[in-house]
């Protein structure tokens, strides 16, 4: 765990909803993780915005990106089935595959 990793302060902020386990990948607005999700057992993909840039341009670009998303249905695409904050993170989670 580096200063500056953001997984032990997820971890806590979403702690008995959901466990990180590793970092799926990163974009320019946010970073993908793989995690449990406590409740359901099952794994998810958890989308979290990327703190610099809420600070800079809001929020608000995501969640317009989680509400664009949650209407989306395709094969290639993840279903969106839960979103909101915790703790000063924003995020949206999808079922992964096979889950």
């Amino acid at each position: 765990m580096t200063p500056s990793d953001p997984v032990p302060r997820l971890n806590a902020a979403l702690e008995g909803r959901y466990r990180i386990e590793c970092e799926l990948g990163e974009g320019g607005m946010a970073t993908v993780y793989l995690a449990d999700d406590l409740k359901h057992e099952r794994k998810v993909a958890l989308k979290v915005l990327k703190p610099e840039l809420a600070a800079v341009v809001g929020a608000e670009r995501f969640l317009a990106e989680i509400k664009t998303t949650a209407n989306l249905q395709h094969p290639h695409i993840l279903p969106l089935f839960d979103s909101g904050e915790a703790d000063s993170f924003t995020e949206l989670r999808e079922r992964t595959s096979g889950s």
